[in-house]
């Protein structure tokens, strides 16, 4: 691999660019706490679920509909740069945020609190769409890319600590902090011209999220997830052979590199994201600890992987496509193997700092394979397409980790 994930992503980058540079600490503080309000939640699921009346099973989809709301967004938000310009995408998703935050801090029902969840999430995906586009350079990439993985892996315990301070409400309101960059960032935007011939594809988008929200579902409602995923599978082929050149280009689905990218991505996130609500039940089972005295660590063993991604991706140039691929695949199968072996706490969180290193690294090197798969024109699409499948882990892994560990 010759490229960066940075120039991978500027390259792909197709809005007006602003006039001026914004201050990476700003692009930095829009897109990462994101990060840390997927996380947030993953130490308090059983005060969420005894507040609520409900299991700790059914609390979990705060989670997961989080996840998967940031993964079903992140296309249009893609689509709505591409045509609109960052200004537009920007006010658009932090309306969201505000929105979705509000309901949070007050609804007392589980149905509108997973409507504030995934408006939460919605906004969260355009904020970090905007914050990529603006980069414009591989150095502020790593600095956003820094950011949102020790704030992510400081997020539950930042929520626990939230939960015994203040309340869950607070853990789960923590995105409303990004909103403070927002004028920042909005003072050096502008609108886009619409782009001739650019139509949204609506089709598209929407025949993915449903073939999206089939996937998340498959451990918990197997056959109807089935059934949907299926369906919106066969419709989508049919309407990318329809219009090859949609959200969803011919071109990168017949890309044998692309399709590895994005699998791998996938695997290892999935992996993580179920490790990462897994471990703190299975060290309560194993050992006796409560949840809550597993946070310190939890968040040590993740912010040791993160920053091992960093040292990896500066070196991951010389290494060579698969010999990249098999480092990150033998450290996600450490991760899971040591953690179904496991019967040590600092052993089980232990696994966590593989576990996180194979993911975000995964995330910063096969973006670079997914975009250099495809022609210039198709690298935007592409390249929200490898978000997508990434962030499906980021969905499945409460999932897998409800239907394995905390039901």
């Amino acid at each position: 691999m010759s490229a960066s994930p940075g120039a991978a992503v500027t390259r792909a980058a197709s809005a007006v660019r602003p006039s001026r540079q914004v201050p990476v600490l700003w692009l930095a503080l829009l897109a990462a706490p994101v990060a840390t309000a997927g996380n947030a939640a993953v130490l308090i699921l059983g005060d969420l679920g005894r507040s609520l009346g409900t299991t700790t099973a059914t609390a979990s989809w705060l989670v997961t509909v989080f996840a998967l709301a940031l993964a079903i967004a992140t296309p249009p938000f893609a689509a709505l740069l591409r045509r609109r310009g960052t200004r537009a995408a920007l006010w658009l998703a932090a309306t969201c945020v505000a929105a979705g935050t509000a309901l949070v801090a007050v609804s007392p029902w589980l149905p509108l609190l997973l409507v504030g969840r995934a408006g939460q999430a919605a906004g969260g995906a355009g904020l970090m769409a905007v914050a990529v586009n603006l980069a414009g350079t591989t150095r502020r990439m790593g600095v956003i890319s820094a950011g949102t993985g020790i704030l992510g892996a400081v997020g539950p315990l930042l929520g626990e600590r939230l939960t015994d301070a203040v309340s869950w409400r607070a853990a789960l309101s923590v995105l409303a902090v990004t909103l403070l960059a927002v004028p920042a960032v909005g003072r050096h935007t502008a609108p886009a011209p619409h782009p001739a011939g650019d139509r949204f594809d609506a089709r598209g988008a929407l025949l993915l999220a449903a073939l999206s929200g089939g996937l998340v579902l498959l451990p918990s409602h197997p056959l109807p997830a089935l059934a949907v995923a299926a369906v919106a599978a066969a419709l989508l082929a049919a309407h990318v052979r329809r219009r090859p050149d949609g959200d969803v280009p011919a071109a990168a689905l017949r890309s044998r590199p692309f399709r590895g990218s994005v699998l791998t991505a996938l695997a290892l996130s999935g992996s993580y994201f179920t490790l990462l609500f897994a471990v703190p039940r299975l060290i309560a089972d194993r050992t006796g600890r409560p949840m809550a005295s597993v946070a310190v660590g939890q968040s040590a063993a993740l912010i040791a992987g993160s920053l091992l991604t960093l040292g990896f991706a500066a070196v991951a140039a010389r290494l060579g496509r698969r010999t990249v691929r098999g480092v990150l695949l033998a450290a996600g199968t450490l991760a899971a193997v040591t953690t179904v072996l496991a019967h040590d706490a600092i052993v089980l969180l232990a696994a966590l700092g593989p576990a996180v290193f194979a993911a975000t690294a995964a995330n910063a090197t096969q973006s670079v394979v997914a975009a250099s798969a495809v022609s210039d024109r198709r690298r935007p699409a592409a390249i929200g397409l490898f978000q997508l499948g990434y962030l499906m882990g980021g969905a499945l892994g409460p999932a897998l980790a409800t239907v394995l560990v905390l039901r």
